[in-house]
């Protein structure tokens, strides 16, 4: 996947969120635990003030005393984390035996009679505590004695506690993170699913085994297949209307052309020789042209693509072998095929047909006794390859690009237009196919026949 892949943007944009959200998760779910903690600390600093509130007491001289020490053992433990004190107007003081012989400095701020006051103090040992404190009125006599009760409790335990949730929900966090990272790619690969089966569809048509992409797709993507096939619909009426105005307009020129052909035999016969020559070159040439403007009209490939569905080879060679076998040059040669069973070839029959039929009859005109027509894929299956070879004298190297123009005869004594291996080429060039001229080497070294192999080849190795 590249930086321009929908699927990459949509899996980091997805594992984003994920990271996003589970850190402000983690975040919060810390920070509700802790306020957890702490409420719990302090529900159990309210239910020990209730404890030494219901047991303290004031003698008759108007001393402090506790009835009942409050029962949790902590209490008596120095510097345990858990504390007690309780102060009056007399500067009289009581303490848990854990706070050992420090105080807690609760500061001097006006507290109502029940009202109840929490703060965060620096304990014994300089530790964080939360100290929750209240206030009562004790009567004596007929004085009343305000008396100030506090308890705190260390807050070093919130803090392990929060320390070690945060370890264990990280590690849960990550199986979640990991979890979902997976849920999101396996969501965004089906989500995409449908635009993978459209690719292979265009694949398949490129390909020739389909016409129409299949309209059975998710609602989503249905309006672009619609669109993709109304379009190749309109393209290839398109191509059909234009290649019937290119046949009508070289079948529109063929009559004036024979014409001008039967006006040169007339001016022959009158002794115009130099005129008439003249007139057949002129009219040969213009042929030539009409005869290669009507073999691309009868191309089927477009743009790379081919029409229809793949043509099976093996019928259509017997069909062209019998063909040129009622010909002079077919007749005396003897023609082998070598291909795979089934073998099947993504072009359209008609063009195929045109295709081999010129190189089988290029082949026969030149071979002495033997064509030979193989055909085999690549290993990987990535591409085709079709030879027609011969035990004739061959070309030249430094002519083999030049017999592939337009109107070029190496032997201008035979008959033809010259035409044959520009027309194969222009068939090809439609469906991205290569033609390639060489010496004969058949696919086993022994059986070489030394003359031409014409090879057309496709995939990604064509025309190497």
């Amino acid at each position: 996947m590249t930086l321009s892949s929908l699927r990459l943007r949509l899996i980091v944009g997805g594992i984003a969120a994920i990271l996003l959200a589970l850190t402000v998760a983690g975040g919060g779910l810390v920070h509700l635990f802790e306020r957890h903690v702490a409420r719990t600390i302090a529900d159990d600093l309210n239910l020990h003030l209730s404890q030494i509130l219901a047991a303290l007491d004031v003698n008759a001289d108007g001393t402090l005393v506790l009835t009942r020490k409050p029962g949790d053992p902590r209490f008596e433990v120095p510097l345990s984390g858990l504390y007690w004190q309780v102060s009056n107007d007399r500067d009289q003081l009581l303490r848990s035996r854990s706070l050992w012989d420090a105080t807690l400095p609760i500061a001097a701020d006006a507290i109502s009679p029940g009202e109840e006051h929490r703060h965060v103090l620096r304990g014994p040992g300089r530790d964080e505590v939360l100290a929750a404190e209240r206030s009562v009125v004790l009567t004596v006599g007929d004085r009343k004695t305000p008396v100030r009760v506090a308890v705190a409790a260390s807050l070093a335990g919130v803090s392990k506690a929060s320390a070690a949730f945060t370890r264990d929900l990280a590690i849960a966090l990550a199986i979640l993170g990991a979890v979902l990272t997976g849920a999101t790619i396996l969501q965004v690969s089906l989500g995409l699913r449908p635009l993978d089966r459209l690719r292979r569809g265009v694949a398949d048509i490129r390909a020739g085994r389909i016409v129409n992409l299949p309209t059975a797709v998710p609602s989503e993507v249905h309006p672009l297949v619609e669109e993709m096939n109304a379009l190749i619909d309109s393209q290839m009426c398109e191509i059909e209307r234009s290649r019937g105005r290119a046949a009508d307009l070289a079948h529109g020129l063929k009559t004036p052309l024979a014409a001008l052909s039967a006006d040169a035999r007339r001016l022959r016969g009158q002794g115009e020789k130099q005129i008439a020559d003249d007139i057949e070159g002129v009219v040969a040439a213009m042929g030539r042209h009409v005869d290669r403007e009507l073999a691309r009209a009868r191309v089927r490939g477009v743009g790379g693509r081919s029409v229809g569905r793949p043509t099976p080879l093996a019928p259509l060679l017997a069909s062209l072998i019998a063909t040129l076998g009622r010909t002079s040059e077919g007749a005396r040669v003897v023609f082998e095929t070598r291909q795979p069973p089934e073998f099947a070839i993504p072009m359209d029959r008609t063009d195929l047909a045109e295709v081999l039929g010129n190189l089988l009859e290029n082949a026969a005109r030149h071979a002495s006794t033997r064509v030979l027509v193989s055909a085999a894929a690549d290993d990987d299956g990535a591409g085709l390859r079709i030879t027609v070879e011969d035990d004739g004298a061959g070309i030249a190297p430094e002519l083999r690009d030049l017999v592939m123009e337009r109107g070029i005869r190496l032997d201008e004594r035979e008959r033809g237009t010259g035409l044959g291996l520009a027309i194969v080429q222009d068939v090809l060039d439609a469906y991205g196919w290569r033609l390639s001229l060489d010496a004969s080497a058949a696919l086993d070294a022994s059986a070489a026949l030394g003359g031409l192999k014409a090879t057309i080849e496709t995939g990604p190795k064509a025309g190497s």
